[in-house]
């Protein structure tokens, strides 16, 4: 897996944009899809979204686009800076590297990624898409919305990244960053 830095960078910016996409997605469709719809007769989220204008963004209407771009960067940010650092000396504290089998070392780090990325990107999001337009801003409010994002977030997270994000940037990963033989068993050794 990644042995230096820019391998690292590479390794979050992979991550990332798989995981805002599915994230996105999730969230427009399925929390949010009905209200959407409900709320322009329309019957897809799609055309729903065009007929408000886009995604209320701070209390503005922006394009799907910008919202993935702006979690895009939000993401990566915390990533870098917060989640893949963190959730290793977590994972660190736990087990031992070197003792342990690296499929549960692995999990344990994507487990404890999880754990600080969740609740992060879901309070960033209820900061981003708070109901400013109906009402003036209040913490509570804004307190129940980052907790109703966790309770919806954290399932679909665990769930995403521990069997489908993660397997599949790993595999990537190693198909665009190949060792050879003697570059394992230098590693290993």
């Amino acid at each position: 897996m990644p042995r230096n830095q820019f391998e690292r960078m590479m390794f979050a910016l992979f991550t990332v944009i798989v995981t805002v996409h599915a994230y996105v997605f999730y969230s427009l469709y399925v929390i949010n899809g009905n209200t959407f719809t409900q709320m322009t007769g329309e019957t897809h989220v799609l055309p729903a979204i065009r007929a408000m204008g886009g995604i209320s963004v701070l209390g503005h209407a922006v394009p799907v686009w910008a919202v993935v771009l702006i979690e895009f960067i939000l993401a990566y940010t915390l990533e870098v800076t917060m989640g893949s650092p963190c959730s290793f000396r977590l994972a660190c504290k736990v087990f031992d590297p070197a003792k342990t089998n690296p499929v549960l070392f692995e999990t344990a780090i994507i487990c404890a990624t999880v754990g600080l990325m969740c609740p992060a990107m879901s309070f960033l999001a209820a900061i981003l898409y708070y109901p400013y337009q109906y009402m003036d801003f209040n913490f509570f409010t804004l307190l129940a919305n980052w907790l109703k994002l966790i309770c919806y977030n954290f399932p679909f997270a665990c769930f995403s990244q521990l069997f489908f994000i993660q397997p599949l940037i790993r595999t990537v990963f190693k198909a665009v960053f190949r060792r050879t033989e003697s570059d394992e068993s230098a590693q290993t050794a």
